[in-house]
This record gives C-alpha cells, sequence and structure tokens, in this order.
C-alpha cells in the first residue's frame, strides 16, 4: 500500500525541474515588484516579513496554474490539486516568515536574506509538489 508521500506516485523528473525552475523564475518575475513593495513599505515602517506577503497570493495563483500546465501535468482534478497547492502555498508562506525572520535575526540585512529565503522556498515548492499536490494517480 503506497503512502502518502510514495515514491511511486511522486511526480519528479529532470524536465519537470527543468521545467519547474522555469515556472518559479516567471513567477518570481510577477513576484518582482514584491520586492519593490517589500522596500517601500519597509520605509514607510512595516516589518520586512509583513511587506514581503504583499505579493504573495498573485504569485502563488500564477505559480499553480503554470506548474499544473507546465511542469507536473498531473492527472488530477483541480477540486483535489488546488487544495493541495493553496495548504502549501499557506506553509509556503509561513516558511518564507519564518526563514525570512531568522536569517534577519541573524544578522542578515533584509534583501539578501530574503533572496536566500526565496531560495529555499523553491526546494520546498518542487518536492511538496511533485510528492503530493501534483502526484500521479
Amino acid at each position: 500500500m503506497p503512502t502518502l508521500f510514495s515514491t511511486r506516485r511522486a511526480n519528479f523528473s529532470a524536465r519537470s525541474l527543468v521545467a519547474f525552475l522555469c515556472v518559479g523564475g516567471a513567477s518570481t518575475a510577477a513576484h518582482y515588484p514584491h520586492y519593490l513593495a517589500m522596500l517601500a513599505l519597509m520605509r514607510a515602517g512595516l516589518v520586512p516579513g509583513t511587506a514581503s506577503g504583499i505579493g504573495f497570493a498573485l504569485a502563488a495563483l500564477l505559480n499553480y496554474l503554470l506548474n499544473e500546465q507546465l511542469t507536473f501535468h498531473g492527472n488530477e482534478a483541480r477540486r483535489v490539486t488546488a487544495p493541495r497547492f493553496a495548504l502549501v502555498a499557506a506553509t509556503r508562506l509561513l516558511l518564507n516568515h519564518l526563514l525570512l525572520t531568522a536569517l534577519m535575526r541573524a544578522g542578515m540585512p533584509a534583501v539578501p536574506a530574503q533572496l536566500l529565503t526565496t531560495l529555499g522556498v523553491i526546494v520546498w515548492n518542487y518536492m511538496i509538489h511533485g510528492a503530493w499536490t501534483f502526484r500521479r494517480d
């Protein structure tokens, strides 16, 4: 009996990794105003974690649609994958906040901390989406 994260049902390949990185690049480009907003909102007095979350929802929607169509070619219905994606997006937002906060508390400036945080979140996303969100039937 396969487990929740069964490797038999995982949806990983060299092609999906390249597509995932391209989709991530597109999402990051769509999320780029997030970096500008983050800097502007920080100058206005908001904390970086809050400022970082502003561009999250639009980038998440773009990410879902592109990953569904281009990266994983999942065969499960959106009624299954969309709630999974939303749960992963919520954990991604929490992970983003926790990593950013930890790096800044360690003395790293906000922008480099956000860049490193983004790299960590990319790894999380690929692994969880391939193993669970868009897994094969």
